[in-house]
């Protein structure tokens, strides 16, 4: 009776702790398939390709499961769902199918299994990515299994140095980060398995210790120990090794020690090849060798092995110990599920009601309705973007100065250099909206209003004095103006398009900061992408013609100041012309010229030219008649040298080529500040404002010409009210696997 009864009280506890695996296994599939915010407890393996990790899952599995190839074939993670049954002789396995996650698992069997592995690793072997985080599910029955979930990623890679190798470097980094972001989960134990005889040589756990610093929840795993131990020459080598202290692991490991694994080689099959005709043989093969491990270390050591020392070598104990900390973490957590399920379920109830609401609103009336105040709404958040908001946050939509000059594009002037942006206010902020647009304008002043005029060569004054159509003189106010308009031409209009180019820019970033604004008040039209997208194109279309037919304004602008010269307008500085061309005043006299200065020929127009004494001539001396005669001869000698000079002479002397120099300087800082102020003012008033009170009535009169048309092609109402269904019946799954879950874990959390 006492037998009897104490048989009841163990298989009651096996179908209780198979009740308890089957509901985590199948949350674990729940989180997989309908991206749910928990995850249950799982052994991940983590390793690098020469660390014997596919041979060590085979060994725990209990049968061989060649479902890595070899080398990076693996491209996706593997769950394996494993759960011990005494009465199935053979393994039974089954799939997950993705195409309809809701059904039960599919049974197949190794081969169909190892085949299908084998045409997803080819699959993404041919994308850009070639790796993807989504598990391959698979649930595992079998006498020798233990019950376990263990998680098997692709295999790390350790690539050589050198341009040679930069394809495998590649990989390397996208393995490495596929690895980290599943070791991200806090309920996964990491299983960080180490091929090296020296623990200094961290070369796994320097990826696991990334996410989990301290080894709280990694089991350290030595693999092929029957490799190492005819390594060590003396016993202490081996107590080290066996019994590292704390400071060479950097850590307090799960365990408080290592184990130490081997496998057997050879593969289960019926051919001459096969070492083993079974996974029995395979299965007494593995406890062969754990044995052989524990009198070759015996050995080395001289001395028997203690009960804790046994209890960390071979592949059984890790399977052991991996168990009871599996089941622990399990009923740990059991309590705490509980209240996430009934978070997603009233999350799933509350998504479910809203697909209902929206598929009652798909009437004609309810849609325009909805399509005007999503207009609205979108403008609401276009104006608070250029008014000034932090409500979006700028490390994720912001952009500093470089940022913003690599995306939009910078001021680069004709010399082909960048204005040092450590000038610039707010350089090194991540600004977004009016305070972005406001720094770009401001770099423009800064850059334009700096620019000088470029060098002039005396080849190019020669030319542009040319050929008068009615003389052969020279005219040096034109030559002036012709070369000083061409430079400032030059000069001026790449900045033009420059401006225009980064202001576009700037408005068109605030698309999607709206989207985000949107999202975040719960006003964003999901599931209508067709008519979001008409309004995205509207509102691109529209800040693209606005800022051409701007940009154009502006060179007509620039057209108009380059093409003639109006001297009340490009001469802004007199007195400093003045000056300029009074200090070599009378520089250039004739042989004979008297003690007079010569009339200053380059004086601006409009203003009367001078006669000026010469040192300590006073007029007085100037009273007689004599001296008259004398004053106005001189001045008419002093004359006749101008015209020589400056008019009938085609050779160019220092003074007419500084004069020349001088207009020109003059006529390009009147453009520049022409052109500067009445660019940022109409880029202001005829690009930044039509943003503003143009642009909702553009939106809403091409969003009435739509209605207008046809309403289904705005709405796609068709394919919508599909996806709306779709949605429906996956959410309804979704309902019903959770509130299954719920009963399954109340059970468990009962009966414990």
């Amino acid at each position: 009776m006492a037998a009897g009864a104490a048989m009841e009280d163990e298989d009651y506890g096996r179908a209780e702790q198979w009740r308890l695996y089957e509901a985590y296994n199948e949350l674990h599939g729940l989180a997989q398939e309908f991206e749910t915010p928990f995850d249950a407890p799982a052994v991940l393996v983590v390793g690098h390709q020469t660390d014997g990790k596919s041979a060590l899952v085979e060994a725990l599995m209990g049968f061989q499961f060649n479902h890595v190839g070899g080398g990076t074939k693996t491209r996706r993670p593997i769950t394996l769902h494993m759960k011990y049954d005494p009465n199935c002789e053979l393994p039974l396995c089954s799939l997950l199918s993705e195409s309809d996650p809701s059904s039960l698992a599919r049974l197949m069997s190794l081969q169909e299994i190892q085949a299908y592995i084998e045409a997803e690793n080819m699959r993404l072997e041919r994308e850009p990515c070639q790796f993807s985080a989504k598990e391959i599910i698979v649930k595992v029955e079998y006498k020798y299994c233990p019950n376990l979930t263990i998680i098997d990623t692709p295999g790390l890679i350790a690539p050589a140095p050198g341009r040679k190798n930069r394809a495998l470097q590649s990989q390397a980094r996208a393995v490495e980060s596929l690895v980290r972001a599943k070791m991200q989960h806090k309920e996964f134990i990491i299983l960080c398995l180490e091929d090296c005889s020296d623990w200094s040589n961290a070369t796994t756990r320097r990826v696991v210790m990334q996410i989990d610093p301290e080894l709280s929840r990694t089991v350290v795993v030595s693999t092929k120990l029957d490799t190492k131990i005819p390594q060590f020459a003396r016993s202490s080598d081996v107590e080290v090794f066996l019994s590292p202290p704390a400071c060479t692991l950097d850590g307090f490991i799960l365990g408080d020690s290592p184990f130490f694994t081997s496998v057997p080689s050879g593969r289960v099959g019926p051919g001459h090849e096969s070492v083993y005709q079974s996974n029995d043989e395979f299965k007494k093969a593995i406890s062969l060798r754990e044995m052989e491990d524990i009198a070759s270390l015996e050995e080395k050591l001289g001395r028997k092995l203690t009960k804790q020392e046994r209890s960390r070598i071979g592949v059984s104990k890790l399977r052991l110990f991996l168990e009871e900390l599996l089941q622990k973490r399990y009923m740990d957590n059991v309590p705490l599920i509980i209240p996430l399920l009934e978070k997603e379920h009233r999350s799933a109830t509350r998504k479910l009601n809203e697909i209902n609401q929206e598929l009652s609103t798909l009437d004609e009336a309810k849609l325009k309705e909805k399509g005007r105040t999503f207009d609205d709404l979108f403008l609401t958040k276009l104006s608070l973007l250029l008014k000034g908001t932090v409500v979006a946050p700028p490390d994720k939509f912001g952009e500093t100065l470089q940022e913003e000059r690599t995306n939009g594009g910078a001021f680069v002037g004709i010399d082909g250099l960048q204005f040092p942006q450590k000038l610039i206010p707010n350089a090194g902020m991540r600004l977004y909206g009016g305070a972005q647009y406001h720094r770009a304008m401001a770099e423009f002043r800064f850059v334009v209003g700096g620019m000088k005029c470029p060098p002039i060569s005396r080849e190019e004054i020669v030319n542009a004095c040319g050929v008068e159509d009615i003389h052969d003189g020279t005219n040096y106010s034109r030559t002036a103006c012709v070369i000083a308009v061409a430079k400032a031409r030059d000069t001026f209009e790449p900045f033009l398009h420059q401006l225009g180019s980064r202001l576009l820019y700037i408005l068109k970033r605030l698309l999607p900061i709206s989207v985000y604004l949107l999202q975040k008040d719960g006003e964003y039209l999901s599931g209508h992408e067709v008519f979001l997208r008409r309004v995205a194109s509207a509102y691109n279309n529209f800040a693209e013609s606005t800022e051409r037919a701007c940009r154009e304004k502006c060179m007509e602008d620039l057209v108009s100041t380059t093409r003639y010269v109006t001297w009340s307008l490009h001469n802004k500085n007199r007195a400093g012309l003045r000056q300029f061309l009074d200090s070599f005043g009378g520089t250039e006299q004739s042989p004979g010229s008297g003690p007079l200065e010569s009339t200053t020929v380059g004086s601006v127009p409009n203003e009367k030219p001078e006669v000026k004494p010469r040192g300590d001539v006073k007029l007085s001396h100037l009273a007689s008649s004599n001296d008259s005669n004398t004053f106005i001869h001189t001045t008419e000698t002093r004359l006749a040298d101008l015209l020589d000079n400056t008019l009938w002479n085609r050779r160019l002397a220092p003074s007419s080529e500084r004069i020349v120099y001088a207009l020109v300087q003059q006529i390009f800082h009147g453009i520049r500040e022409y052109f500067l102020t009445s660019a940022e003012l109409k880029f202001n008033c005829f690009l930044l404002m039509p943003v503003i009170d143009k642009l909702p009535t553009l939106l809403r009169e091409d969003l009435e010409s739509a209605f207008e048309d046809d309403l289904d092609t705005v709405f796609d109402i068709t394919n919508l009210r599909h996806s709306l269904g779709q949605k429906k019946r996956d959410t309804e799954v979704e309902l019903k696997r959770i509130k299954r879950l719920k009963e399954k874990f109340r059970q468990v959390d009962t009966s414990s």
